[in-house]
């Protein structure tokens, strides 16, 4: 019984990904709310980074380039967070608004 319990493959581990990368698209997708939008595309960030892991600890053990990748990820995610949220604060203090249909003249 405990050895089913923990009897955990690569197919849990994609299934979880991709559940992640589902609520995250669905979130920049269909919500309205800056901040949403923004929580929404780190969810699709940790799904890849969920498939990276995984890959490399089933598939890869020599060369660790997933786990690698996955803190590149992790980073780049932090930086892309920070300099989003400081814009769009800049764009909060001009328009008080966090709608997206606010901004439609920075569509060019």
């Amino acid at each position: 019984m405990a050895n089913l319990i923990f009897n955990i493959t690569l197919y849990h581990y994609l299934i979880l990904a991709l559940l992640l990368f589902a609520i995250g698209l669905a979130g920049v997708i269909l919500s309205k709310n800056i901040l949403k939008v923004l929580i929404s595309a780190e969810f699709l960030l940790s799904a890849v980074n969920i498939n990276f892991v995984a890959f490399a600890f089933f598939a890869d053990n020599v060369n660790l380039t997933g786990f690698i990748f996955s803190i590149f990820t992790v980073a780049v995610g932090a930086v892309e967070l920070a300099v989003a949220v400081a814009i769009f604060y800049l764009m909060y203090k001009n328009k008080k608004s966090v709608d997206i249909n606010e901004y439609k003249e920075l569509k060019g």
